[in-house]
């Protein structure tokens, strides 16, 4: 049996924070695809509902920085389907300053939605997932998912230098998902993924500011980090999304505690 067809017949419910664009909304629409009952929350209302739409299912408006309304998400979509069988939590933020101009607002602010935005959303998936029957006998009870980054691993390229609250978010997110990953062991399973240079919208941004920073054509820095991608090319959503689904699987029921890189090459380890 193929993985697809293990996550078609199982027809989980997934949720998915920051799901109104980007890499949230290719996963969104990957699940969709292959059958799970998918839940779809961003910030911003318009892009939720604009998922919800295209999706035909269930939206929920959400601050993932403010406790309640992570709760408020995990609560919707039990009423709405009866359980939760996967959390995404992929709502995050991306800016480009050098170290010496951050001032402590920058800081609050990357680390409040990259790290607290994140554990609260978990927090508030474990205590439902703690209380419901597992997803099949001798299976966990639910997986939740972090959306790290390679930037939160050892070693630096050049844009370290404009990236460093970002950074110390992916890397502070790859540490809490193994304290939980121990805390819920064996009822949950909690793995991070860590992206490479993934063509969304964000991406495009950070060119934009990169390049203004060095002064360079706009869309060369992208050119130079793609270039660099043993894989040969940028990745797309779909790319992160395959894995996304491998964990949500009954094949990856064993794995807990990880952070898994999907980079194309960029990183090895």
């Amino acid at each position: 049996m193929t993985q697809a067809m293990q996550i078609a017949n199982a027809g989980p419910v997934v949720a998915i924070t920051g799901a109104g664009q980007g890499i949230g909304r290719g996963l969104a629409r990957a699940f969709a695809r292959h059958g799970a009952r998918v839940v779809v929350s961003d910030i911003d209302a318009a892009s939720c509902s604009a998922a919800a739409d295209e999706l035909q299912t269930l939206g929920v408006p959400a601050d993932v920085t403010r406790a309640e309304h992570c709760a408020a998400l995990v609560e919707r979509t039990v009423v709405a389907f009866g359980r939760l069988d996967v959390m995404i939590c992929n709502a995050g933020i991306m800016q480009l300053k050098p170290l010496l101009e951050l001032d402590g607002a920058d800081w609050d602010r990357m680390l409040g939605v990259n790290v607290k935005g994140s554990f609260l959303t978990l927090q508030a998936a474990a205590r439902q997932m703690l209380a419901q029957p597992p997803l099949a006998e001798g299976r966990p009870r639910g997986k939740i998912l972090t959306m790290a980054s390679i930037a939160g691993r050892s070693g630096a390229s050049p844009i370290a230098a404009v990236i460093p609250h970002y950074r110390a978010s992916k890397a502070a997110l790859i540490s809490l998902t193994q304290s939980a990953a121990i805390a819920f062991a064996p009822q949950i399973t909690v793995n991070a993924i860590c992206p490479g240079l993934v063509e969304t919208d964000m991406w495009q941004r950070m060119d934009r500011d990169w390049t203004a920073l060095q002064g360079v054509p706009q869309g060369q820095a992208w050119q130079q980090r793609v270039a660099a991608v043993p894989m040969g090319r940028a990745q797309t959503p779909d790319d992160v999304a395959d894995l996304a689904m491998f964990l949500a699987s009954p094949a990856a029921d064993y794995m807990t505690g990880q952070s898994i890189n999907i980079d194309g090459g960029l990183m090895m380890s």
